[in-house]
């Protein structure tokens, strides 16, 4: 009953939220405004919702409570793909690039990416995910490497193009993207609802979970491409935001204290939901747009992560 009723504050709070970033200082341009945050709002719960989800399940996969999606090398994959096009073709090229067709890039290269990583772990023997996750940084820290060689080496005024990439926005989020997320994300839940009843199994741990008959790596392959295609969707939509992840996913945790997943993921997602609205709310009324959510975001996630280290390292 307890769990309920914080589920229901959590929604109550995040229906607040989004209604008070929808009609906060609306004005007499209702008509403009409206329409514009309803977009936005949209975005939040979309990109909030894959994040939440997706790290949750990531978390539980790897039975670690500090390790996040974006340790594959998904963030860093999409910020090499946006600098190359700079690099290679010039900043109006990706300026005058088709959203879909951009969106349809990103996403496709930084999924292809993920299946191309979990099909070379999963063929060898050990099939070890913290195998994975080494490779994944790996890689990412490669990625990086050479977006910010291309960074160096490209004219002043593209890289400021460039840098628009490197903070996630929902400022100005397209209409036709949304649908196209909202469509995968759809077909996505659709493909995992019948895996959700092995996630309580499966936080007890791989040798557990085996004998109590789950198919574990299978499982876990189909869960970790679900979590590759949520998280690009999301980073590809607005932008890659680090920790919001490791943020709500801690949150959810040691709000409801149980292991029933039901209530950790729609939490999580409720948790996310009131973050972004609230943080939207606080860099357009508060911050005046000076500063991207992001960077609140990852600040207040980088804060609370090195928490989660101290309490760790006490712990032991």
């Amino acid at each position: 009953m307890l769990l309920k009723r914080k589920m229901l504050l959590l929604g109550l709070l995040a229906t607040a939220f989004s209604v008070l970033f929808l009609f906060w200082d609306i004005g007499t341009a209702f008509g403009y405004v409206f329409p514009r945050r309803l977009v936005k709002v949209a975005a939040i719960i979309l990109t909030g919702s894959c994040i939440a989800f997706s790290t949750v399940i990531f978390q539980t996969i790897t039975n670690n409570r500090i390790l996040t999606p974006s340790l594959i090398g998904l963030d860093s994959l999409y910020m090499l793909i946006q600098t190359a096009i700079v690099f290679v073709f010039g900043g109006r090229q990706l300026a005058m690039m088709e959203n879909r067709f951009h969106f349809v890039l990103s996403v496709g290269l930084m999924v292809l990416f993920a299946l191309l990583l979990f099909r070379l772990v999963f063929r060898m023997e050990q099939r070890n995910i913290y195998f994975l996750l080494l490779i994944g940084i790996i890689c990412g820290t490669f990625f990086s490497s050479i977006s910010s060689f291309m960074q160096m080496l490209i004219d002043p005024n593209e890289f400021s193009i460039v840098q628009d990439s490197m903070f996630a926005s929902f400022n100005n989020v397209n209409d036709d993207l949304l649908g196209i997320s909202a469509i995968i994300m759809i077909l996505t839940g659709v493909y995992a609802f019948p895996m959700l009843k092995y996630l309580n199994v499966m936080a007890l741990g791989q040798d557990q979970a085996v004998n109590l008959g789950i198919p574990y790596n299978k499982i876990v392959r189909r869960w970790l491409i679900i979590i590759a295609v949520l998280v690009s969707v999301s980073t590809a939509l607005v932008g890659p935001i680090t920790f919001l992840g490791l943020l709500v996913a801690n949150v959810a945790h040691q709000l409801f204290q149980t292991y029933r997943h039901s209530y950790l993921i729609i939490g999580a997602v409720l948790i996310s939901i009131i973050t972004l609205a609230g943080g939207q709310f606080i860099v357009e009324h508060l911050f005046t747009f000076s500063i991207p959510i992001s960077v609140i975001v990852n600040f207040v996630g980088g804060v609370y992560f090195l928490y989660l280290l101290l309490k760790e390292n006490r712990s032991w």
